[in-house]
């Protein structure tokens, strides 16, 4: 406690610094930051920009970076985007930003990447699919695993799948995102011998075409699989990173 009263005190430490070390989380204008979430659950926790304003998205991007080094965003606008990048020439003109769709990896030069040695393949049945593949992506790859994506491989002609089949039986877990009826992780689940994460995706037409089809598809598979909320790339990467990171441990 000495210590960090100290370091705040020369100006070493920040009191947001201090805040995460004391408690776990900061609280801000903008709510409350768990600092200490990748520590405790193995995977950090992400901004969802979604409903937040432009400000708010801003202030939480700040104090993720100020005690942890990084920001994850899922769900980010154009004009959060805009007012983040400002916000970050401005304030922190060298981070670095990763961006994917609608998600956001910011790192300071301070953060130390971690590496796992383990793969993790992120599959898509079309482009549609692809904003909910980018958001597993960017958990995964801030874990440190190898991605390996592969697009546009629905099930409409199987051959597009069965040209993969080697690649997939490569990767340690599968995330495999899908709309319409969402067969593909069903599929892909018959054919490897990995984890498999299937994505309901909200993309089709009428009746079921808000990804309600695809999850009842997925949740009756006949093939063993494991099925996230529709659209949820994050939670699909969170897991897949927990897969991953007890791989690297075994091989270890």
């Amino acid at each position: 406690m000495r210590e960090l009263l100290e370091a705040v005190a020369d100006g070493s430490l920040s009191p947001a610094q201090a805040e995460a070390e004391l408690r776990g989380y900061v609280t801000g204008e903008a709510g409350r930051f768990d600092a200490a979430r990748d520590q405790r659950r193995g995977i950090p926790e992400a901004i969802f920009a979604a409903g937040k304003s432009a400000e708010q998205v801003v202030a939480l991007a700040e104090t993720a970076l100020e005690t942890t080094d990084r920001a994850l965003l899922t769900r980010v606008s154009e004009s959060q985007f805009d007012a983040l990048e400002t916000h970050l020439g401005e304030r922190a003109p060298d981070a670095t930003i990763d961006r994917r769709g609608t998600s956001v990896r910011v790192t300071t030069p301070h953060h130390e990447p971690p590496s796992l040695d383990a793969t993790v393949g992120i599959v898509t049945g079309g482009t549609v699919d692809e904003p909910v593949a980018d958001e597993a992506a960017v958990v995964c790859l801030d874990a440190g695993a190898t991605v390996d994506r592969v697009d546009d491989i629905g099930v409409a002609a199987l051959s597009r799948t069965l040209d993969q089949l080697d690649r997939l039986r490569e990767a340690d877990v599968l995330i495999v995102a899908a709309g319409r009826e969402g067969a593909l992780p069903t599929v892909v689940a018959g054919l490897v011998d990995t984890p498999v994460i299937g994505v309901p995706v909200s993309s089709g037409y009428g009746h079921g075409g808000d990804g309600e089809a695809a999850l009842d598809g997925m949740l009756q598979s006949c093939t063993v699989l494991s099925v996230v909320n529709i659209d949820a790339g994050f939670v699909a990467g969170g897991q897949a990173t927990l897969i991953a990171r007890a791989i690297d441990a075994a091989r270890d």
